[in-house]
């Protein structure tokens, strides 16, 4: 009897949405059809017409303005600062390991927290406990929030939880090396941090959770999809980023799959 994969999409879809990112920061899709990309063809094949091409279409293309954090990605251990593990240089998207992105999937879920939560390690354990397992090492750990039924609506970048920076360091001192959440950020919304900041003027409170990767390099996928349909584990996680030379961060197909 023969085995059938099946594969579950974790990514979003890039597109001109304007809920998926802070205005700065969101991106722009220029759409060009098939008689709009003619220019360009006619440049590169003097003396041909349109006509001449089947059903008088030259090519459709697109040219984006995006950054390196648009839709789902992972960011590098070079944008959380330049330097990690005791002071060596930070790596960039480019030089992350391949072996840390084909490997098993732990699901958390943490969706009944209420939005700009703080997440600790004692809840990343009680959690791992509720759900009966132990963590390996290289296990890709996904944190399933609130925020991943509001992508692309008003209200997706202030809600779900955050990892704080215990949290963090829980998994990565137990070798997990690649995590992701389905929030615009793995640490809480900016607006709770924000909150947060004023009211205390502690600065430590800023990007926690991103910054634990000062002591240990790691990376870090956000804007995932479709936590909500995976079980807690069971599956593999694929999560290869984009190569992009000394990059903060790199575009990511994310794809659970089930044997």
């Amino acid at each position: 009897m023969t085995s059938e994969r099946r594969f579950v999409d974790l990514s979003v879809t890039l597109e001109n949405n304007p809920y998926t990112d802070p205005p700065p920061l969101l991106p722009h899709i220029e759409y060009m059809d098939h008689q709009q990309g003619w220019p360009e063809m006619a440049a590169m094949f003097p003396g041909l017409t349109i006509d001449q091409m089947p059903g008088a279409e030259s090519w459709a293309a697109e040219r984006l303005q995006i950054t390196t954090h648009s839709g789902t990605h992972m960011d590098a251990p070079w944008h959380y600062a330049s330097t990690t593990d005791g002071g060596t240089s930070a790596w960039g998207i480019d030089e992350l390991p391949l072996d840390w992105c084909l490997r098993p999937g732990v699901k958390l879920d943490f969706r009944a927290m209420e939005d700009g939560h703080v997440v600790t390690a004692a809840e990343v354990e009680a959690e791992l406990a509720r759900i009966g397992h132990t963590l390996q090492p290289l296990d890709i750990v996904l944190v399933n929030t609130r925020a991943g039924a509001l992508f692309g609506q008003p209200g997706y970048l202030d809600a779900g939880v955050g990892m704080g920076r215990e949290a963090t360091l829980y998994l990565l001192d137990r070798g997990v090396r690649v995590v992701g959440t389905d929030a615009w950020s793995w640490d809480a919304p900016f607006k709770y941090t924000r909150e947060r900041f004023a009211a205390t003027g502690d600065a430590s409170l800023i990007w926690e959770g991103h910054k634990a990767g000062r002591d240990i390099g790691y990376g870090q996928m956000e804007k995932l999809a479709n936590l909500d349909t995976l079980p807690a584990f069971g599956f593999t996680v694929s999560c290869f980023p984009y190569k992009i030379k000394k990059a903060s961060a790199g575009f990511v197909r994310a794809v659970a799959i089930f044997e």
